[in-house]
């Protein structure tokens, strides 16, 4: 269920996106704004790394093989990552380039409703989008019991994380879209039209560098978080042979699989060595019965 609506919510965003930069480009090119051409990169960009976690999220969904005997599954991290960059040079530096252009060479506002019928809509669009990625990281974080704050700064998967935080942007783009395209309008002052362009390429790389960093810290193989770690932890301290505290750390291989690392104190000398093997072999299986669990290596110290 929880890749099917993550393919969902990446589906939702590309057909979105690129209804969307039709729509600003033409409106772009009918009103000479600034904001608008600012816009309709931000949705370009949007679109093109949506189709990148699209690719990302199919080419993880490959099996362990030979090559990679944990599976794919850090695909998506590495696709994640190329979107953020895609972000960062498409939608941010356009934006300002073309804010700085707009300053040095104003130019009048034509077709001025066109341009606000056109974010008026795109705005509709992209509220969909916004909803249907909330809502699957309100899921996900109600699972986990975190806030949604807490589950974007902590989530294994960067899917939703990415098309949430594009769509927040988008948003917020939109607004400030609307807003310089009026002033201009009706102040005349093609500076506005200019500020509202850079702001948006400032927005879109500061949501570039958060994704960015997220997908670098995957891709390195973060710990996973104590509300991850902490039930492997109780699970291992639970038996009866096992001296407090054990020692646990885990990492992600992929959105859904962890590789485990435990280091094992036994309470006494006493147990004879094949009855340790036994129950440690044991504890590992149970462990790995858990489908999140890829790997566990178990150390008796």
């Amino acid at each position: 269920m929880a890749e099917g609506s993550t393919s969902r919510t990446v589906i939702v965003a590309v057909i979105a996106n690129l209804g969307i930069s039709v729509a600003k480009i033409v409106a772009a090119l009918l009103t000479g704004s600034a904001s608008m051409w600012a816009e309709a990169a931000h949705s370009v960009a949007d679109t093109g790394n949506e189709v990148l976690l699209f690719i990302g999220l199919r080419k993880s969904e490959k099996g362990p093989d030979a090559d990679r005997p944990f599976g794919y599954g850090q695909e998506r991290y590495f696709w994640a990552f190329l979107a953020a960059l895609g972000i960062f040079l498409v939608g941010g530096t356009l934006s300002i380039g073309e804010g700085i252009r707009s300053l040095l060479l104003p130019e009048p506002v034509e077709s001025l409703w066109v341009g606000v019928g056109v974010l008026v809509v795109a705005a509709g669009f992209e509220a969909y989008s916004w909803h249907t990625a909330r809502k699957e990281l309100k899921q996900a974080a109600a699972e986990r019991q975190r806030t949604i704050s807490e589950h974007l700064a902590k989530a294994s998967d960067p899917s939703a994380t990415t098309v949430f935080l594009e769509d927040t942007a988008a948003l917020v783009g939109l607004a400030v879209a609307l807003i310089a395209l009026l002033l201009h309008a009706w102040t005349g002052w093609a500076a506005w039209d200019a500020i509202g362009s850079v702001l948006i390429g400032v927005l879109l790389i500061a949501v570039a560098f958060l994704l960015a960093r997220r997908s670098k810290a995957l891709l390195l193989e973060e710990a996973a978080p104590d509300d991850v770690v902490d039930p492997i932890r109780r699970r291992v301290s639970s038996e009866d042979w096992v001296a407090e505290p054990a020692t646990v750390h885990a990492v992600y291989m992929g959105p859904t699989h962890l590789l485990v690392n435990i280091r094992a104190t036994p309470r006494n000398d006493d147990i004879p060595a094949a009855d340790l093997i036994a129950r440690s072999s044991r504890l590992r299986k149970e462990l790995l019965a858990d489908p999140s669990i890829a790997q566990v290596t178990l150390t008796l110290e």
